[in-house]
């Protein structure tokens, strides 16, 4: 038999059943501070500890901060490309292109004229949502932090694995209904992180995470959709001037067209209803779906633990994704009707043309 005949070892298949086989002793043996806990259900972003002239930086902050900080690296990059004058992009710099042609070509079929104006927003926020949403899947990013005393029913003893530096919960430990902890009880908000060094080991504990994901605050995704839809306002006065409003104000119509006028008023005003309802739309669409994304990752993997969790993390990464297309492809929509008159005919007057 000749060399290249020969049997190979399945190496990395023994690698990988090796670590299920870890992975399950860990979570199902007896050793508890190895057992994954389900999480507390939080809604607002929790303090760090890190604060700018009194105002706290809660952990959805600070995760934003670092998807900026990777959006900014990425751009610097492939401006650094760009100036080495070469023609053909490879690796990171290829999938940088597909998407910005990809939106191009979106905005331009969907915008005509205007796609040079609308391009940069919706693009902005494809990058940003999408960024955020793969940031929050790296291990570790919801599920290391500082010791908080639990309050409720909620929390677990606590156990030191590095003297002085690095604690951990006991899942086989945890709080005793009979000894719920008041709201009350916790410290401030200021103060949260300062005392996150003073762990007894005789109290409960729960864990607040350093990082969160940035869509799991409302905060995130009510800023982002009420940029979005004032953004659509400034482009449909920037195409057709103040002649825009007229869609939301029709006195013309209302002295004019009589019975049907009054109607055509009324359209007007709900127009302004649902202008205000798309705030409400992008904003609880993306926190709704993201929020019980990470929710499910977290308890699914508290009860399963190995081989389940890394078929979730497959769908998480295909639902982020989805999730920012959506995001960005409903805001091109809405800006790209904006510039068109509510007649239905696109105002073409040279004044409000762009400069190209």
């Amino acid at each position: 038999m000749s060399d290249t005949t020969k049997k190979r070892t399945p190496v990395k298949r023994w690698i990988i059943l090796g670590l299920v086989v870890i992975g399950a002793y860990c979570a199902f043996g007896p050793v508890g501070i190895l057992k994954p806990i389900a999480p507390l259900v939080v809604l607002p972003g929790e303090p760090t500890g890190l604060s700018i002239g009194g105002f706290h930086i809660t952990n959805t902050i600070l995760a934003t901060l670092l998807a900026d900080l990777l959006l900014l690296l990425a751009a610097f990059g492939a401006y650094r490309f760009v100036r080495s004058g070469k023609l053909i992009p490879s690796g990171f710099y290829n999938f940088f292109e597909m998407l910005i042609e990809m939106f191009w070509d979106m905005a331009q079929g969907s915008a005509g004229k205007w796609a040079s104006r609308i391009f940069p927003l919706t693009g902005t926020i494809f990058l940003l949502v999408f960024t955020a949403n793969m940031v929050k899947l790296v291990p570790g990013f919801e599920s290391i932090g500082y010791m908080k005393q639990g309050h409720g029913n909620y929390g677990y003893k606590a156990v030191e694995l590095i003297p002085g530096f690095l604690w951990t919960l006991d899942k086989n430990q945890p709080m005793p209904k009979g000894e719920a902890t008041a709201e009350g009880e916790a410290k401030p908000e200021g103060e949260a992180f300062a005392g996150a060094t003073e762990v007894s080991a005789d109290k409960y504990y729960e864990v607040v995470p350093f990082l969160r994901g940035s869509a799991t605050d409302l905060n995130f995704t009510f800023a982002l959709a009420v940029v979005t839809v004032i953004m659509v306002q400034v482009y449909g006065v920037w195409a057709l001037g103040p002649g825009y409003f007229g869609k939301f104000f029709q006195f013309n119509r209302l002295v004019n067209g009589g019975p049907f006028g009054l109607i055509d008023f009324g359209v007007g005003l709900l127009e302004i209803i649902l202008e205000l309802a798309k705030v409400l739309s992008f904003a609880f669409r993306l926190f709704g779906n993201i929020f019980a994304g990470a929710l499910l990752l977290s308890i699914v993997g508290a009860l399963t633990a190995v081989v389940v969790p890394a078929g979730l993390y497959i769908f998480e990464v295909f639902f982020g994704i989805i999730q920012a297309y959506v995001f960005s492809l409903l805001a091109l929509m809405f800006a790209s009707g904006a510039t068109v008159s509510h007649h239905g005919e696109e105002h073409h007057e040279e004044e409000h043309a762009p400069a190209h």
